[in-house]
């Protein structure tokens, strides 16, 4: 039923657990005539199969690793839209982090918070402790976006390009975070990392 009231039409959809729609109208309507849909996608191959098959978007959900290991899953949605006979979609990153002005300052920012959050979901799953070498590890080796503006369009762009993604969704809050800095984090992302992810894409590109 959500794909077909994405679709902003007239809808008619019948299911076991409510009544039908009959020609049920979506208001408001969008600008582009229809709202984009996003598989998220965190390890399941099903999934990636799910995506394709309902012709969506695909959102690789990375927190911890090299994004490289991903490369897979947007290799199978490749093959998966071909045969559904569908169109490649928009295949997006999400992934946590954190711009500050130095390396050092975003790192430290954001290590209380991080282990405060990360500390309390691994209770709730049964992981061990949160420590601060796992969290710089994270930061230098794997999919922590946490550093200065340069060092984050850098590593963003080795993601997009090792995984083949063509959008990058950064998760900017990770646990009780004063607001002051990540209105800052935010402001830096938008200024100062956003360019410069597009022109190392393009010079990239430009040397093919």
């Amino acid at each position: 039923m959500l794909v077909e009231l994405l679709k902003e039409g007239p809808v008619n959809w019948s299911g076991s657990i409510r009544p039908p729609l009959v020609n049920q109208e979506v208001y408001p309507k969008t600008e582009r005539g229809q709202i984009p849909l996003r598989v998220g996608v965190g390890g399941s191959p099903e999934s990636v199969v799910r995506a394709a098959r309902l012709n969506a978007n695909l959102a690789l959900a990375i927190i911890g690793g090299d994004p490289a290991r991903f490369y897979p899953y947007a290799k199978l949605y490749h093959e998966q839209m071909e045969h559904f006979g569908n169109e490649v979609r928009q295949i997006s990153i999400h992934s946590p982090g954190h711009v500050a002005k130095t390396d050092e300052q975003a790192i430290e920012e954001l290590w209380p918070s991080y282990q405060s959050s990360f500390g309390r979901i691994g209770k709730e799953r049964g992981w061990g402790p949160m420590t601060k070498d796992h969290y710089l590890n994270e930061v230098y080796n794997g999919s922590l976006y946490v550093g200065s503006a340069e060092t984050v369009a850098k590593k963003i762009a080795y993601a997009l390009q090792s995984v083949g993604a063509n959008r990058f969704d950064l998760k900017y809050s990770t646990g009780p975070m004063p607001h002051s800095k990540l209105m800052s984090s935010i402001e830096l992302l938008g200024t100062e990392v956003v360019p410069m992810v597009k022109q190392i894409l393009a010079e990239s590109l430009a040397s093919k």
